[in-house]
Parts: structure tokens; sequence; C-alpha cells
């Protein structure tokens, strides 16, 4: 009897164990293998970034459940400020990653000097361990919208896709409203930019509300160039869950369905302080059954 009364107390404490483990899991740091993959662009947290430093800012993102990180303070081969190792260590020691940055130089008449620039910041970036390097803007807007604008860029961009590709690192180009709203023999400028360029080196980031913004439906892009558009902005007026101008949803299935692998968060316009609206697009995307 006391062998039987030693097994099922045995099998009622393994048992126990196998409902308690999981719970113990996540609040002993195993949480972040359960974590949906939102990313944020830290310029949504720009003000902060300035008053209180990017450390601070980076715990607090931590603490909101943001695992995935873009940057946009690359200057004279740091990351605000930091060398790109020290930054890299920052972010994983709180068990995120920054996989992508926003960086840019526009063409100069100085072409050498423009490719050591990029040659300088792709060692930093290679360093801090990043998946991407995007350029967020250009000069192919108003009366800089011509075909031999189009052009250069393309040649210039795939030129540093090049650069960025001997460390394994992806070169892309992120939109506003003006790449649709202008146009060359009716044609977008953002189709151009992706005609003239190499889908070899060269991705393209769409920010599904600038597309909107200028007057085309982002779903629809994706749908018309699956290979090259690769990453995400997850945008909308304010805070993701607040104006409710973007449908998310079909973004979402159509992005895993063309297998995007990596999307960012960026709040520009707040209707609390930055930090609240931030951990609003995060609360709101992670309970959207839509999102993985």
């Amino acid at each position: 009897m006391r062998n039987r009364r030693e097994f099922l107390k045995t099998a009622a404490l393994a048992a126990a164990g196998g409902l308690i483990a999981p719970k113990l899991l996540v609040s002993c740091g195993g949480a972040s293998t359960t974590k949906k993959h939102i990313g944020l662009q830290l310029y949504s947290l720009r003000d902060d970034i300035k008053d209180i430093g990017i450390k601070k800012v980076l715990e607090a993102v931590a603490k909101m459940g943001y695992v995935n990180l873009e940057t946009a303070g690359y200057s004279n081969g740091k990351l605000y400020e930091l060398e790109p190792s020290e930054f890299k260590k920052i972010v994983t020691d709180l068990g995120m990653k920054a996989t992508s940055s926003h960086l840019g130089r526009n063409i100069s008449d100085n072409r050498d000097e423009d490719m050591n620039w990029w040659n300088k910041a792709v060692e930093a970036h290679n360093a801090a361990g990043m998946k991407y390097m995007i350029m967020p803007s250009s000069p192919l807007s108003g009366e800089g919208a011509t075909i031999e604008n189009v052009k250069r860029y393309g040649d210039y961009f795939n030129e540093i896709g090049l650069i960025t590709a001997g460390a394994s690192i992806k070169f892309g180009y992120h939109n506003h409203a003006f790449e649709f709203e202008n146009k060359i023999n009716d044609v977008p400028v953002y189709d151009l930019l992706i005609e003239n360029t190499s889908p070899d080196h060269v991705l393209f980031q769409n920010d599904v509300y600038w597309t909107k913004k200028g007057g085309y439906c982002p779903v629809e892009y994706m749908k018309k160039y699956p290979k090259r558009i690769q990453v995400l902005h997850i945008k909308d007026e304010e805070a993701i869950g607040a104006s409710n101008t973007i449908d998310f949803k079909p973004i979402f299935e159509t992005a895993y369905a063309n297998n995007v692998k990596d999307w960012y968060v960026e709040v520009e316009r707040y209707i609390g302080t930055p930090q609240q609206d931030v951990k609003q697009s995060f609360d709101f995307l992670n309970k959207a059954d839509y999102v993985k």
C-alpha cells in the first residue's frame, strides 16, 4: 500500500508540475518563446530618446513586449551615439533584436564620397547585427520626379545594394505618399523605382499608411510586387487601433502569404504620450488574432 501511495503521490506531483511548468517558464524569462514577432521603429519615441536617452527608452520598449527593432539614429559609424557592438549588447541583454535601420545619403557630386559613406555605414550595421539598411526617402518628389532622376537613383540604389550584400545585409527603400502622388506618363514613381532597380539588390519597405495616403491600396501593391515588398511599416493616422483608418487584417494575411518576415510599428502622430501610444499599438496588435 505504501508503494501505491508513493506512486500516486509522485504521479500527482508530476501532473501538477505539467500544469504549472508552462506558467513558470513565462514568469522566469521563457516568455520570449511565446511572444508575437512585433517590431517597432524607434523613431516613434524620438522625443523620449532626446529627453531620457536611448538606454532608458530601450528598457521601456522591452517591458512593453516588443522583440524586433528598427533604428533611426545612425551617424558617423555609431547608433544613437553608441558603438554598434555596445548598442547590440544593450538590445540583446533586454531580450530584443535590432534587425533594421533607417539611414540615408542622397546623391552628391562626388560618387566616391557617397560610396565611402555607405561602406562605413555597412561596417557599423554589420557589427550591430542588422538584416536591413533602409533609405527612408529621396528627392523624387515635386520637380525631382523625372524619369532621369528615377534612373539615377535606381542605379544608385543598385550600387548600394551591392555593397550591403557583401555583408549579408539587404538594402531597401521606404516610401512616403509622394512616390504614389507623383507620376511620370501616368505611372507612379514607386512603380518606376521598382522597375529600375535590381530585384537581387534592392527591396522595398512598404509603409502601408503612406501608400494609402498616396491614393493606393497597400494590399494590392503587395500582391502586385510579392517578391520586391519584403518589409512593412505598420502605421495609421495615430496609434494602432486608435483611428482605424487602415484595415490591418488583409495586410497581415497578404504579408504572411508573401512570406514577409519583418514589420515595424511606427507612430508619428500622438494622442497621448509617445510611450502610451507605442504601448497601445503593441497591445492592439498583440490581441489581434490575425497577427502571428
